[in-house]
């Protein structure tokens, strides 16, 4: 038995390389890294993978970069060459372990835009780092640990024998053969992978995680050179595809709003599936639920979010200009300071003499909003430093200012504002981790064993309350009847890795790729006084919010350059593009490269239905242009070429946000006379909160109406398909 080993051994030895030697440390360190990547691939990252030669392409991606970083040592001689090998090594695990947590929140991974706007998040993405890291994350530097303990204790002797430089440039040329027959077989597999718009999972998937950083670089580079080289002849195109496609007003509901206040209730992470939700025998949003089903409110249950990386950012570009996010980065952190915008606030002011003012219980640099908004023409921006005791720990949660404190100082401004006036109000408390003091917390959670989604309902139904008060503030006012109220979620708040918890909150056993899609779905409601409202099930995206509102409002929107239509246009398309090049019609949706009947979710191959070929044929190029030019716009910052008449700009370079400034400024427009305050004689309206830290009761969990814990759904189809009360075209 014992001669049976030893030979085994020495068979091994034969062809397993020796580790003392330069060379022997070099293939171990690429074999780990490759391990641990493809490791990384399965466990912390949602690739879709499927069949045997995608799962190949994982394993094998890793290995050329691995092999041309590491490969840097051996030019290196002796001790030199081992240690380095060990910091490329680190490099590359602190690249993988932060897209591991960047992937976790955002299912998408960073990006060189992420990474110049960091100085806009970072002071908030600190906070959810705590509930972003799991132990099971920490594997990725075990083999460092392993590799550092081998040579500290000499399990792994050094050679000091130099390593032949013909040699050492033959592994780099092996490196970048393997790299170029990683691509080579990728492309294959996907056609115009590097050329068209894909999510980015596809290119991680195919090519790997460092070559995507690559990729991303280049992108970039190619993107900032695209503002130096665009002409005014650019925007020709844009503007004959945006006509093309642009919708016939709406007779009767045109100018509906007209001269009204317009009042944006931004609803964070907030999810179309929580409108009549019911968990542990109650609503868990009473005071949304009964806003959209309110007489004077038009909502619209088939409505997607659809940003990109910019997320909230993203969300806000749609709302007030109609562009797209980037498939890179954020619009606002790299081009809001210096793009040419046709915005909403300095629109309204232009056409109809609106106030503007925006309203957000964190700093005002965050996703460069500062900047941003003064560029989109906004005259005020009350950030945290207008609210009193802003910094009070208490007072805050997450990304900012507890959303029912927030809202009682921001109505005491809104009071003031010289009508008529456009607004926004960013609420936060309802976002990721979904975490909330006992204090504030009035409904269990829910229990789907997914701590990261069962915090969700509690501040869901926080944010539910401060609307609610924040509602019987626009009526004591007088603001109610005298403004279009609109709501609005940015963006999805539990992420479709958590598939698992999705099912169960859903009712299903398990979720399909339509439900995934159909779980980007998003409230968009809109209260108009004296028009008649109901659920219209128009399939819409946020890239509609904006020529929906100025049709409303009556303002002629023919030059500008937007990419929605009005949505209750008899001509409006339905069909809503995804930042990734998916899409979803009122017929038909495209996921990846499958498409399915969007009614029903059935598979479909269109080319045995030549009507389905037709109608899929025409939704992608209209996805792939509107994306494309909206790029082309932004990148290239073509509006800085249209006329005078076209660009409603409102610059002032002396337009400061700075606390003394506003009220200063809020003071001196009093004597106008049109501000609710002034026509109260200068008496500001009494806002009523129940916050547990300005005094009032502390929540309590209380039973529900059958006293069970249950999640009560109607109908998991009603949830996810947009099923309610009538009021089509």
């Amino acid at each position: 038995m014992g001669n049976s080993m030893q030979r085994f051994v020495t068979a091994i030895k034969k062809w397993w390389p020796d580790f003392n030697s330069t060379v022997g440390f070099f293939i171990l360190s690429v074999f780990l890294v490759t391990l641990k990547t493809y490791w990384a691939y399965q466990v912390e990252f949602s690739l879709g993978a499927k069949g045997l030669l995608q799962q190949f392409l994982l394993v094998l991606n890793p290995i050329p970069t691995a092999v041309i970083l590491l490969g840097i040592a051996l030019y290196f001689r002796g001790r030199i060459a081992y240690w380095l090998m060990i910091l490329i090594n680190t490099i590359q695990t602190l690249w993988l372990f932060s897209n591991i947590l960047y992937y976790r929140e955002f299912t998408d991974f960073i990006s060189i835009n992420i990474l110049k706007a960091g100085g806009s998040v970072q002071n908030n993405l600190s906070k959810a780092i705590g509930g972003i890291i799991q132990p099971i994350d920490f594997i990725v530097f075990i083999d460092i640990i392993v590799l550092i303990g081998l040579l500290l204790f000499k399990v792994i002797k050094v050679d000091k024998t130099v390593v032949q430089k013909r040699f050492a440039m033959l592994v780099t040329a092996f490196g970048v053969v393997m790299m170029l027959a990683v691509f080579g077989i990728a492309s294959g597999d996907r056609s115009g992978l590097l050329t068209r718009t894909f999510d980015n999972n596809y290119i991680v998937k195919y090519l790997g995680l460092n070559e995507y950083a690559a990729y991303n670089l280049v992108k970039t580079r190619e993107q900032s050179n695209e503002v130096k080289k665009a002409k005014a002849s650019d925007l020709d195109k844009i503007k004959a595809f945006v006509n093309e496609n642009r919708a016939l007003d709406n007779n009767v509901t045109f100018g509906k709003a007209k001269g009204k206040n317009v009042i944006i209730f931004h609803l964070e992470s907030f999810q179309q599936f929580m409108i009549d939700y019911r968990w542990d025998g109650q609503e868990v949003t009473p005071n949304l639920n009964a806003f959209y089903h309110d007489q004077n409110t038009t909502s619209f249950d088939n409505f997607y979010n659809e940003v990109g990386q910019g997320k909230t950012a993203d969300a806000e570009l749609m709302l007030e200009t109609s562009l797209f996010g980037t498939s890179s980065g954020s619009v606002m952190s790299n081009y809001g300071t210096s793009n040419t915008f046709q915005a909403m606030p300095a629109l309204l002011s232009y056409e109809a003499g609106y106030t503007s003012a925006a309203f957000h219980g964190d700093v005002p640099s965050f996703w460069n909003r500062d900047n941003t908004y003064k560029n989109w023409g906004y005259d005020y921006f009350f950030s945290k430093s207008y609210y009193k005791d802003a910094d009070n720990p208490d007072y805050n949660v997450g990304y900012g200012m507890k959303d029912k404190i927030f809202l009682k100082d921001a109505a005491a401004y809104m009071d003031k504002l010289p009508q008529p006036f456009y607004s926004k109000i960013i609420t936060v408390t309802n976002h990721y981790p979904y975490d909330l003091d006992k204090q504030n917390v009035s409904i269990t959670k829910t229990d789907t064993g997914d701590k990261t989604v069962d915090g969700y309902v509690q501040t869901a139904r926080y944010l539910d309350q401060a609307f609610g008060e924040f509602e019987q503030y626009l009526k004591d006012s007088g603001l109610w009847d005298k403004s279009m109220v609109v709501l609005y979620g940015d963006h999805y708040g539990i992420s479709e890795n958590h598939k698992a918890a999705i099912a169960k909150l859903i009712g299903k056993k398990t979720v399909s790729p339509v439900d995934l899609v159909n779980w980007q779905k998003v409230p968009f409601m809109v209260r108009v006084p004296g028009m008649q409202g109901g659920i219209d099930h128009s399939y819409g995206g946020e890239i509609d919010v904006m020529p929906t509102l100025l049709d409303l409002l009556g303002i002629k929107d023919d030059a500008l350059i937007q990419f929605g239509q009005d949505m209750f246009s008899s001509q409006y398309k339905q069909i809503v593009p995804f930042r990734n090049g998916d899409w979803v019609s009122s017929e038909y949706m495209k996921i990846g490269s499958n498409y399915y009947v969007t009614a029903t979710g059935t598979k479909i191959n269109p080319k045995m239905d030549p009507r389905a070929e037709e109608a899929v044929k025409a939704a992608n190029e209209y996805v792939t242009k509107s994306l494309d030019y909206s790029d082309k716009v932004i990148q290239g910052n073509l509006l800085r070429f249209a006329s005078k008449e076209e660009i409603p700009e409102k610059k002032n370079p002396a337009l400061s946000y700075k606390k003394s400034v506003g009220l200063a400024e809020l003071k001196k427009v009093q004597g106008l006379g049109t501000s609710v305050a002034s026509q109260n004689g200068g008496k500001i309206t009494d806002y009523k909160t129940d916050a547990p830290e300005l005094g009032g009761p502390k929540q309590e969990i209380k039973p529900g109406e059958d006293g069970t814990n249950s999640n009560e759904i109607s109908s998991p189809d009603s949830i996810l398909s947009g099923n309610g009360s009538e009021k089509n075209k």
